[in-house]
């Protein structure tokens, strides 16, 4: 009866134990969705870091140079997209025929969503008065983007603390696996930045060819919303056709066929040379994981449903089915990240 009640005390405590560790991760589920951001962002980066490591320039510089490519990136984006954008939105508000339309509260919103981006100047004067939640956002950016910066320089010791407490047969492995999910999760954001500029390039040139109204905020959308799977691109395809219904249904058509055309390539022959196998998922296993997350976890984390499907799809593989990530094709999406891991 003692050795009965012990057992039954130490599965309480244990049951317990990991109700609480649950309880307290899912309290700080936007911490960890941040820290796994980071690494994210570090996994983009490192071959290029690396790269330049191997040309003579230190890893803090490397660093450096990729973070500032990224501001001028979204300075320039907001310097010469957005104030054509937001004349585009007033346009359409001044021409809608309705204050009560289902065009103009969509074109009213927009347009007051895009007057609240920064401008170009205050990326470099960021001293303005910001409220809490934007606060909270630019603190949350921040913190992403230090995580990021220290896991390049962070990750290998880390594993080596981590495979050290490891029985010796396992550590290979291990480490193999780990490379191999942060080559994956690095290809994969290569590949998507390329195709956000490709669509929103592309989109907008077609819109405007097809006399499209607004082609810029319609192209820019399309871009933006190849962030969010499978949803994203349905969503362009139906803003742009609505928009284009108010004009003729010629325009309709042609925006229909844009993107129609647009997606078939990016699907068969794009996406395939772009990505690669970075991903390696099927489309049902992407649909499945962008709706337990968002389900589960809401909206915003969505954005992080594919790479968290890539990190459990690689444990699958490498747990379950005994592949051995050492032989996995490493994928290349503008560098060559099998010689940033040599």
């Amino acid at each position: 009866m003692e050795n009965t009640a012990r057992k039954a005390a130490i599965s309480t405590l244990v049951a317990v134990a990991i109700v609480v560790a649950a309880l307290a991760l899912w309290k700080i589920k936007v911490v960890i969705a941040l820290l796994f951001l980071g690494f994210v962002i570090a996994a983009a980066m490192r071959p290029g870091v690396d790269w330049l490591a191997r040309h003579y320039v230190p890893r803090s510089v490397g660093v450096l140079l990729h973070y500032l490519a990224l501001f001028g990136l979204i300075a320039l984006f907001l310097a010469l997209v957005v104030p054509d954008a937001v004349r585009q939105a007033e346009t359409a508000i001044h021409a809608a025929p309705s204050a009560t339309g289902i065009k103009h509260e969509i074109l009213s919103s927009t347009e007051k969503y895009l007057k609240r981006l920064p401008s170009a100047r205050s990326l470099v004067h960021p001293a303005i008065n910001v409220t809490k939640k934007a606060s909270e956002v630019l603190i949350g950016i921040f913190f992403a983007f230090a995580v990021g910066a220290y896991w390049i320089f962070e990750r290998d010791r880390t594993v080596d603390l981590f495979t050290s407490v490891l029985p010796r047969p396992r550590r290979k492995v291990v480490r193999d696996t780990w490379w191999l999910i942060d080559m994956k999760l690095g290809a994969f954001v290569r590949g998507e930045l390329l195709l956000i500029v490709f669509v929103g390039i592309v989109l907008s040139f077609s819109f405007w060819i097809d006399g499209m109204p607004y082609w810029l905020l319609l192209g820019g959308f399309a871009g933006v919303v190849e962030l969010v799977p499978l949803v994203g691109p349905f969503a362009a395809g139906a803003v742009a056709v609505g928009v284009g219904l108010t004009v003729s249904w010629q325009v309709a058509v042609g925006a229909a066929i844009a993107v129609i055309v647009l997606r078939q390539l990016e699907d068969y022959y794009i996406a395939p040379h772009v990505l690669g196998n970075a991903v390696g998922l099927s489309p049902m296993v992407v649909f499945i994981s962008v709706t337990v997350i968002g389900f589960l976890l809401g909206a915003f984390y969505v954005l992080l449903a594919i790479p968290i499907a890539v990190v459990l799809a690689t444990l699958f593989d490498v747990i379950l089915r005994n592949r051995d990530p050492a032989e996995e094709d490493v994928p290349s999406v503008l560098h060559s990240a099998k010689e940033s891991e040599e």
